[in-house]
């Protein structure tokens, strides 16, 4: 049975970190994009990041550059999303997702992926950034 599941998430303080996981079991993610998502309460599901299935080209939203880092491990059936500097507004559940192919689909310059480009997804697992 294809599955998602994230992890990582949690209560973290204003300019902390955290690193999730995205960990496919039933099938294997060598082949597909993988992309990361985060829908705040009240909001839409937005796209935060995308890598390709070798990993040799990634998207993220600009305002999410540079705090933001998507990679993979697919040795281990793992996408990882590292997350610095974190902010409040960072505060909403994140969601991974599959594609189902090599690339990340189509998105606007400065965007991160659109959401409608995926095919499967996670549970998604809670992140909340306060004092």
């Amino acid at each position: 049975q294809l599955q998602l599941v994230e992890s990582g998430g949690g209560l973290v303080q204003p300019g902390g970190s955290l690193r999730l996981s995205c960990k496919a079991s039933g099938f294997t993610l060598n082949n597909y994009a993988v992309g990361w998502f985060r829908q705040a309460p009240g909001k839409e599901r937005e796209g935060v990041s995308c890598i390709t299935d070798s990993g040799t080209r990634t998207i993220t939203e600009d305002s999410l550059e540079g705090r933001f880092t998507i990679s993979r491990d697919n040795a281990k059936n793992t996408v990882y999303l590292q997350m610095n500097s974190l902010k409040p507004e960072d505060t909403a559940v994140y969601y991974c997702a599959v594609r189902e192919s090599a690339l990340c689909g189509s998105y606007y310059v400065g965007e991160g992926p659109r959401r409608s480009e995926f095919d499967y997804w996670g549970q998604g697992t809670q992140v909340t950034v306060s004092s």
